[in-house]
């Protein structure tokens, strides 16, 4: 049976409906990086996805091929997740998605390394005949977050903020967004297939003891 990461760490993937505290550890990604409204049907973002699944896929397919990567096991490609962010402002402002700065990621398997990865891009270039340069390994070492699951639309996830950001304060934390820690969304439903008031999402905050550095 293939391993679901989402299955795998509850914890970090399905969280409850009522926000806690969790300490993340670093893990390694597929991302790219970009700039705009994400609903933009040619837009940036949508073309990102494309490239972020081309790379997924054929990191999870190898396994078909004559390139065989040390400790491969089965798994389910873990779910699409975003890194969110505006110039000047803690936090996300929903009235203004054309100045949304994000890099999209999805989770590696420890197995595969910065070499292992190199070659994913290069198979993909050749096989796909797709351009894959703005793809990166990216490392993340996330912390101590709040985190919540939000029902719903993305545009009503400031309720969901606000709740999250009450609790911690409750907790004795404070918001540590910096241009290092940022908000943190994980998509567990697919937004072209799922209600709007059906979608499932994490959403997660840096946080810090009040008074730390």
């Amino acid at each position: 049976m293939a391993f679901d990461f989402k299955k795998e760490y509850k914890e970090f993937y399905m969280p409850k409906r009522t926000p806690s505290i969790v300490t993340v550890p670093k893990m390694n990604y597929i991302a790219i990086r970009g700039s705009g409204n994400p609903n933009d049907e040619d837009g940036e973002y949508k073309q990102a996805i494309g490239l972020l699944y081309g790379i997924a896929f054929t990191i999870k397919m190898s396994k078909k091929g004559n390139h065989q990567i040390d400790g491969y096991f089965d798994y389910v490609v873990p779910p699409l997740e975003g890194l969110w962010w505006q110039e000047g402002l803690v936090g996300i402002d929903y009235a203004h998605k054309d100045s949304f700065q994000w890099i999209s990621v999805i989770r590696l398997p420890n197995f595969v390394t910065k070499e292992e990865f190199d070659w994913a891009v290069r198979e993909a270039t050749t096989k796909k005949k797709q351009d894959f340069s703005k793809v990166e390994f990216f490392t993340y070492d996330e912390g101590e977050c709040v985190q919540c699951m939000h029902i719903g639309a993305f545009d009503d996830e400031p309720v969901t903020v606000q709740l999250m950001h009450e609790f911690m304060k409750q907790e004795g934390y404070e918001l540590d967004i910096t241009d290092k820690r940022l908000h943190h969304e994980i998509y567990l439903s697919d937004a072209r297939k799922v209600a709007s008031e059906k979608l499932k999402t994490v959403i997660r905050h840096p946080i810090k003891m009040k008074g730390s550095l």
